[in-house]
């Protein structure tokens, strides 16, 4: 858990079959949509080169649409001939999904459009259809944990001290679009009520465990996968329970407040989208030990003691 300004490649995973994605060299900001798609059901297999008379490997030269492309029943998907002509249709509204190696057509009705935006301003240095990366200079702090989709918006304080939890009624509507900055630590009810308010995400030093259950249901983990529902998005940056934010994480988070910032679930890490001297940039890493009653993590100068965890500051 530390501060670090520099060049930084953030990979965003994909779901399977994105129809659109953006091309290597491309130039994009934070909140650019850099691949789309859409979930699809249950597959309908449709005969393609048997139904035209061609070989498979000749299929690609005789289909009306490629795939990831969306089609209306009826509408053709390869045809042969002229006037006795031999055609594969859709049987249904949906899109053509994949053609396998059998030369057969796979139609899926799609059920939910989703997009994955860019978390960060740089160049595009890989794309394909299983991630989109890419690569810029900015702030980047690493956290413990992160939940929900990725979030961008303004880096805004919540709270006076880093010692404060994030209190619900300091929420409201005003604070939509924002990533809001917590202290110690957030109860279930502040992440509920800044899903509610448009509050894009929220970054504190710890989050109750049972609140996070409560929040995301019983299944909850941090595994740091893509997720495009309406949930809240969640980075805690020291552990569970409670934890002060120590001066070399908080006095940044300070005077970085009202930047453009993101929070990349996957990696549990928060950029924030300013030059380099915006502020000081923190020489040493505090230590953190775990806390007598085992439910918060505190930073320490010099622990000593047989009993007392010491916990790696850095990821």
């Amino acid at each position: 858990m530390s501060w670090r300004y520099g060049r930084w490649t953030v990979e965003h995973a994909l779901p399977v079959g994105p129809a659109q994605r953006i091309a290597e060299g491309e130039h994009v900001r934070a909140g650019d949509v850099i691949a789309s798609g859409g979930t699809v059901t249950r597959v309908h297999l449709v005969d393609g080169a048997r139904r035209v008379g061609v070989a498979p490997r000749d299929l690609d030269r005789v289909l009306r649409v490629r795939p990831v492309a969306d089609v209306r029943r009826g509408s053709i998907l390869a045809r042969t001939g002229r006037r006795f002509a031999r055609a594969a249709t859709s049987p249904i509204d949906g899109r053509l999904v994949h053609v396998t190696v059998d030369g057969d057509l796979c139609i899926s009705p799609v059920v939910d459009e989703w997009r994955v935006r860019s978390t960060i301003d740089g160049i595009v240095t890989r794309s394909d259809d299983a991630a989109v990366a890419v690569e810029g200079d900015c702030w980047r702090l690493q956290g413990l944990a992160a939940y929900g989709p990725d979030a961008i918006g303004d880096l805004a304080l919540a709270v006076d001290s880093p010692s404060d939890p994030l209190a619900p009624t300091r929420l409201d509507v005003r604070l939509r679009g924002r990533i809001l900055v917590g202290g110690a630590r957030m109860a279930a009810e502040a992440v509920t009520r800044a899903h509610a308010c448009g509050v894009a995400g929220i970054v504190a030093g710890a989050a109750p465990a049972g609140g996070l259950r409560v929040v995301y249901g019983d299944d909850v983990d941090a595994s740091g996968r893509p997720t495009f529902d309406d949930r809240p998005t969640v980075l805690c940056l020291l552990g569970f329970g409670s934890g002060p934010l120590p001066a070399e994480v908080w006095d940044p988070l300070v005077a970085l407040a009202g930047d453009r910032a993101a929070i990349h679930t996957a990696s549990a890490r928060l950029f924030v989208l300013a030059p380099a001297d915006r502020t000081a940039q923190p020489t040493t890493v505090p230590a953190l030990a775990l806390a007598d009653d085992h439910a918060s993590v505190r930073p320490v100068d010099d622990v000593r003691g047989p009993n007392v965890l010491l916990l790696d500051a850095e990821r």
